[in-house]
């Protein structure tokens, strides 16, 4: 338990780390929309997505399993 909680403050601090090392401005096209923001803004909203994503999935998948042992 304590090596998971040490790891997941090594690896906050590093991304943390690359996010403010990465503050260049850059345009993001999608589809019809074009956007101008930092590079480091970007980066954290992504993560902050896939943490979103695999909180969800790791939901699903326990929801899965209880369901599975009724």
């Amino acid at each position: 338990m304590k090596f998971k909680i040490i790891l997941s403050l090594v690896v906050a601090v590093l991304i943390v780390i690359f996010i403010v090392q990465n503050v260049a401005v850059v345009d993001i096209k999608f589809l019809f929309w074009k956007l101008s923001m930092s590079r480091s803004l970007m980066m954290l909203f992504l993560i902050i997505v896939g943490i979103i994503i695999g909180w969800f999935l790791k939901s699903a998948s326990v929801r899965r399993q209880k369901e599975d042992q009724e």
